[in-house]
């Protein structure tokens, strides 16, 4: 049996839907089960035979998390702590999300799992004080990086674009970020795969789509696709421009390339990995 953590999120929402469409036997939970109090979890999972976790919970407000440390580090590493406490105790195997932001973005090159992690920010620096405890405390666990997510079930960039394409004349987006973007329904997929192999290559694994682009190119491409679906008047004149992160400050800084390689969990799974043109393609068809 699986136990989904944070299914009424982005990620989460699709990773029940996945669970479901295989038939597959599961619980799950999200705030209404606790996971900064052990106790609260141990008592949720008493009596239940429990062979999956899959841990979506998290602290994602990157910007605001420079203002509410404590509450990032509650989350995002003492609430994973305490997941992989019982983790253990019941010996399932665990599925844990991470995220680009454990690196500082400095390197051009693609981020592969082993490279040195150096966060820039409180929500980074919280995010890799949950993997460690993971790596510290379990030795049945993938951890799971990824980027730039964006699904149907939560606020994400091309929401804020389509929002802002039918508000404004013009929109500024930065060009000097480098990554990749992830469809949640594609992350979902990758999960499954290891639930239904039942997997034992335990490890770090980076996953987003593939290709690499910034976050004005895209916007564009967003643009293209929700004109060609209707969702934005095409005939109203709008501009899109490229600006430098200087020119957008933001109180949390952002790694300037997090283009995380996927060959680790290519080769080791046997999958193949959508286009991120594609996969946004494919996101626009399913919010249209």
């Amino acid at each position: 049996m699986i136990w989904l953590i944070g299914n009424k999120g982005m990620l989460g929402t699709d990773i029940e839907n996945s669970i479901k469409n295989n038939n597959l036997q599961y619980i799950s939970s999200d705030r209404e089960v606790d996971i900064t109090d052990i106790q609260v979890l141990k008592d949720f999972t008493k009596d239940k035979k429990v062979d999956w976790i899959i841990n979506c919970s998290a602290y994602t407000a990157v910007d605001k998390a420079e203002d509410e440390k404590d509450l990032a580090f509650k989350i995002n590493a003492d609430g994973v702590l305490n997941i992989t406490k019982v983790a253990k105790e019941l010996n399932a195997k665990l599925i844990h999300i991470s995220t680009d932001y454990v690196f500082d973005g400095v390197s051009e090159k693609a981020l592969v799992e082993t490279d040195k992690t150096n966060p820039i920010g409180v929500y980074g620096d919280s995010k890799l004080a949950g993997e460690e405890n993971v790596l510290n405390n379990y030795d049945k666990f993938f951890i799971i990086r990824t980027a730039w997510l964006y699904g149907k079930n939560g606020n994400n960039f091309p929401y804020t674009m389509i929002r802002l394409f039918k508000e404004r004349d013009v929109v500024k987006v930065v060009n000097d970020q480098f990554g990749t973007p992830t469809y949640t329904k594609d992350l979902s997929e990758l999960i499954m795969t290891l639930i239904k192999k039942d997997a034992t290559q335990y490890g770090i694994y980076h996953f987003t789509d593939e290709g690499k682009t910034n976050w004005y190119l895209f916007a564009k491409k967003i643009y293209e696709l929700a004109c060609e679906n209707n969702l934005v008047d095409r005939t109203k004149k709008l501009e899109i421009l490229p600006i430098k992160t200087e020119e957008y400050p933001t109180k949390a800084k952002r790694p300037k390339n997090s283009y995380l390689s996927k060959e680790k969990v290519k080769n080791t799974f046997g999958i193949t990995i959508n286009q991120w043109e594609d996969a946004l393609k494919n996101f626009i068809e399913e919010i249209k």
